[in-house]
């Protein structure tokens, strides 16, 4: 029995030793373990230009719907769809013989009135000798003077029927009435065509210059107005920035434009104002009607920016890991202005200068973790 107790506390003393050196370890796990760095950066607030991207319509100088003024029949199509014309270039020619018979019917007409005009010049003529001598009574004269002037009328109603006849007949012929592009030609080669045809023969569009419509909402503006330099709208328009345009290939457009105009409504459905910018098109790489996105240098004072690069978004909306005192992160939602083009965001709300935020590993992150701050660089 006394071997056997002696044997067990052996064994018990053998084992503390193990049991210590265990704990030991632990220990000093536990005591070696820091926070992990991670890279951090200041908010500021500063003066700074950012790029704000809005949609834009594009459309030409002008646009200007080939229509007849006539009835008749298709003749001839002179020009081909996507080709380029100048101002007076014949595009189409229609067959409407009744015109050239009105001509042919009104110039008869004027000789016919020519013919009685010279004959009541005559009988005037005639007459006023014969009412000096007393023979016939000024009555007679009178008469004869008034019969003078309704051939004179009558003559001169014949010369603008020949006029009209020829106007008409000249619509036939149809001549493009500026330098353009031509559209789409929906009609063909012996269609019947009237002045009231659902459908243009064609459409000439002046690219030599492209305006592209996009709007700005009332906030947006007003900010505008209130900051860009320049006595009146006029002026501040002027002074403004050149833009930028990203055609629907998400190529930027190699020339710059400016803005030229800005609406005189705000919709009251959306709050939005139109504005207008004019862009170059030389080289006519721009069509009417098409999709692009304008890019919009517009300048902030006292702005406070963060990098996107620091945020992240959850339910449609947008985050950033304010580091407090302590060291421990918190998730904070932040508001801001407009999503601009470019790395940076301008924060209305949430930040303030001067707060330190996690810019970089925020998928590691948890509320109240603490970390160890590690300033980027320019921070």
């Amino acid at each position: 029995m006394k071997k056997i107790l002696l044997t067990i506390r052996i064994s018990s003393i053998a084992a503390l030793p193990f049991l210590y050196s265990c704990g030991t370890n632990q220990s000093q796990a536990v005591a070696t373990e820091k926070p992990q760095e991670y890279p951090v950066e200041t908010v500021i607030s500063k003066t700074t230009t950012v790029n704000m991207d809005y949609p834009a319509n594009l459309q030409g100088q002008q646009n200007i719907e080939i229509r007849p003024k006539v009835d008749g029949f298709i003749e001839k199509i002179l020009v081909d769809e996507g080709s380029e014309v100048r101002k007076g270039q014949l595009l189409f020619k229609i067959n409407a013989p009744q015109y050239e018979q009105e001509v042919r019917t009104a110039a008869a007409a004027i000789k016919h009135a020519e013919a009685e005009v010279n004959t009541a010049r005559i009988q005037v003529e005639k007459t006023i000798p014969l009412v000096k001598e007393e023979i016939i009574s000024t009555y007679e004269l009178k008469s004869a003077e008034l019969v003078l002037q309704a051939r004179e009328a009558a003559l001169a109603q014949a010369k603008a029927s020949l006029i009209n006849a020829r106007n008409n007949l000249g619509y036939t012929r149809i001549s493009s009435p500026a330098d353009g592009v031509i559209g789409s030609i929906p009609y063909k080669t012996g269609s019947l065509v009237t002045s009231s045809s659902p459908q243009p023969l064609t459409t000439v569009s002046n690219i030599s210059k492209i305006f592209a419509y996009f709007s700005w909402n009332e906030k947006q503006f007003l900010d505008f107005t209130y900051t860009q330099e320049g006595k009146n709208l006029k002026e501040k328009l002027k002074q403004f920035p050149a833009v930028t345009l990203l055609l629907a290939n998400k190529q930027e457009y190699p020339e710059k434009g400016n803005l030229e105009t800005a609406g005189g409504l705000i919709d009251t459905q959306t709050g939005s104002i139109q504005m207008r910018a004019l862009f170059p098109n030389s080289k006519g790489l721009i069509r009417s009607g098409s999709s692009a996105v304008i890019r919009v240098p517009v300048k902030l004072k006292d702005a406070v920016v963060v990098s996107s690069k620091a945020t992240y978004e959850m339910q449609e909306k947008l985050f950033v890991y304010v580091v407090e005192k302590n060291g421990a992160v918190k998730s904070t939602e932040i508001q801001i202005n407009a999503i601009p083009a470019g790395a940076f965001y301008i924060v209305e709300k949430g930040l303030k200068p001067g707060d330190q935020i996690v810019s970089e590993g925020m998928g590691t992150l948890k509320d109240g973790m603490v970390i160890k701050p590690m300033l980027t660089a320019g921070n």
